[in-house]
């Protein structure tokens, strides 16, 4: 049987922490971090922070060219 580990910082927190590090980053880059740190959250999970980020204006995300976004830090507050 598998031991799960409580992570000891959120995942909101893991993100602007990556952002803060490189200020901005493309989608692909961060996803491929995310997915490394919490194995069991999917792209769609992913997305839906993403958006809630951006609504609680601490992320902006823009359209480099199809289907590729760049995501950048605003506030790290």
């Amino acid at each position: 049987m598998a031991i799960k580990i409580w992570k000891t910082h959120s995942v909101n927190d893991f993100i602007l922490k990556t952002l803060k590090k490189k200020t901005a980053i493309t989608e692909k880059e961060l996803f491929t971090s995310f997915s490394k740190e919490f194995k069991d959250l999917g792209y769609k999970d992913f997305n839906k922070l993403l958006m809630n980020l951006e609504i609680a204006r601490k992320i902006r995300t823009t359209s480099m060219k199809r289907g590729k976004r760049r995501i950048e830090l605003v506030s790290s507050e």
